[in-house]
């Protein structure tokens, strides 16, 4: 330790010293010139001229900043528009933006929390949806990942006036996705709100209008929606959609979204122009689950239900070994360690996209099947008990988006 070192100083040497001796350092460094199977890019807007237009009028009309929050004078006409299009993308009465997908699940959570309200959650539910349960001060139950007898039994015993279902649509780490209608009819018969993350979902599952429209739930009363403009659309930002009460009480109580500078109208207008481009052009989605299911045919792993393919490969060292052995051999894959995931069950996540061409997908499949070998199948069968993870994968699977 350096003389000059603080009390702080030393704690955090000591911590960097821990991750680097469990594989757990991470990094910021750009990586181009990759076949691309980390982003979430599903269906390849990011870079499509279509939003970088309606950006660019948006930056010419509004500014680079909306300016304030969106209760002051921070609402411009794309927050506006964008509101509109994710409405007629879900089906959903209303919508609301926020900066983020992260503040969204904050903000809808904490607002609908309290001492009355029970907080029943998936164990693999992302960490922004966690955090915003423990902020909400609401009592809380985390069930097994997918066990509907599990939600039952906490609705059945509550004691409080109300309760939250959350799950994801599609879990951001397995792939797997909710059984939503049984959910639904749970949170129905019980007198509870179904709130549904579907930042895997939009743009992938239910030709591109989410998990939720497939259902058949989109404009339930006892269903409200969050959804992320970053993934699947292309850009920034965040959503919750929902009832016009929902919305207004948002508006009013949701602390991200009142407290936050409003999402900068260059993401808006981007965000709209993809949910529009989504709902009229249903092929994306069809092209990202073929993709995906080439590359899980190919790597020789279980097919998930979206656009994300996870290959368990044990221990963090091994997974950071694996995925810069890929980065060397031009492929870009993620790679979940602690905290994402438990001790144990690193793994590799793989991420179709609809833009993947045939040649890209098998220069990446093939690298991924050679650097796993035959241990990548012995890991996804080992990583499944009677339809679920083994132990210990419920506590902080899914932490990370």
């Amino acid at each position: 330790m350096a003389d000059t070192d603080t009390a702080m100083d030393a704690w955090l040497r000591s911590r960097a010293d821990v991750r680097a001796q469990r594989g757990l350092v991470r990094g910021t460094e750009p990586q181009t010139g990759l076949v691309d199977l980390a982003s979430n890019d599903y269906l390849g807007l990011a870079g499509d001229p279509r939003l970088a237009a309606a950006a660019a009028e948006a930056v010419a009309r509004y500014g680079t900043g909306a300016r304030a929050s969106r209760v002051v004078c921070g609402t411009t006409g794309a927050h506006q528009e964008l509101e509109r299009q994710l409405c007629l993308l879900t089906g959903q009465e209303t919508s609301l933006a926020f900066s983020s997908g992260y503040t969204a699940n904050l903000g809808v959570v904490t607002a609908l929390g309290g001492p009355g309200t029970l907080m029943i959650h998936d164990a693999h539910v992302h960490a922004s949806l966690r955090d915003g349960i423990r902020l909400s001060r609401s009592p809380a139950v985390a069930v097994a990942h997918q066990d509907i007898a599990g939600i039952r039994a906490a609705l059945a015993g509550r004691t409080q006036p109300r309760a939250v279902v959350v799950l994801e649509s599609i879990y951001s780490v397995l792939g797997d996705a909710a059984p939503l209608a049984e959910a639904a009819a749970l949170c129905a018969e019980f007198d509870a709100l179904l709130l549904v993350d579907e930042a895997h979902g939009i743009g992938v599952a239910g030709a591109g209008r989410g998990a939720v429209h497939a259902a058949g739930l989109a404009g339930a009363a006892h269903v409200a929606v969050t959804a992320t403009l970053s993934k699947a659309l292309g850009s920034q930002g965040g959503a919750v959609l929902g009832s016009a009460l929902l919305r207004e009480h948002l508006v009013n109580t949701a602390r991200t979204f009142i407290f936050d500078t409003a999402l900068a109208p260059a993401a808006a207008a981007a965000a709209g122009e993809a949910a529009r481009i989504v709902l009229a052009e249903p092929g994306l989605a069809r092209r990202v689950l073929e993709n995906a299911a080439a590359l899980a045919r190919r790597c020789g792993t279980q097919l998930a239900a979206g656009a994300v393919q996870s290959i368990p490969v044990g221990s963090a060292e091994r997974a950071a070994s694996l995925a810069a052995g890929l980065r060397a051999a031009g492929v870009a894959v993620g790679c979940f360690r602690p905290p994402s995931v438990p001790d144990g069950v690193s793994r590799l996540r793989l991420t179709a996209r609809a833009n993947l061409t045939k040649a890209e997908l098998e220069q990446a499949a093939g690298a991924v099947a050679l650097a796993v070998g035959d241990a990548a199948g012995n890991a996804v069968a080992g990583d499944r008990v009677a339809g679920g993870p083994v132990a210990g994968t419920a506590d902080r699977a899914g932490a990370m988006a």
